[in-house]
């Protein structure tokens, strides 16, 4: 039941994390390059540089994505008393 009612969450908490991801990138990339971040699509992209930010960009997305999905669940196991997922990870 825990996991059904930690849908709306997960998505809001989604949401939230590219939101929070795409500031941090920008935040970071602004430190490093004048620029703005080199676009896929643009046909005079230098392609080490595009091959780095997209690379920095994923980094980003997925710490951020991981650390809001955990504190998301957190709090919602501190509001309700049930862990949504799986409470250790299983022997191998």
């Amino acid at each position: 039941m825990a996991k059904i009612l930690f849908i709306p969450v997960s998505i809001l908490s989604g949401l939230v994390a590219g939101v929070v991801g795409r500031k941090l990138f920008d935040f970071v990339w602004g430190r490093f390059d004048d620029e703005e971040p080199p676009d896929p699509s643009d046909r005079e992209t230098d392609w080490p540089k595009l091959a780095g930010a997209l690379a920095f960009q994923g980094a980003i997305f997925s710490v951020t994505r991981g650390l809001v999905d955990h504190f998301a669940r957190r709090s919602f196991y501190n509001a309700t008393g049930a862990w949504p997922g799986e409470e250790s990870p299983e022997e191998a």
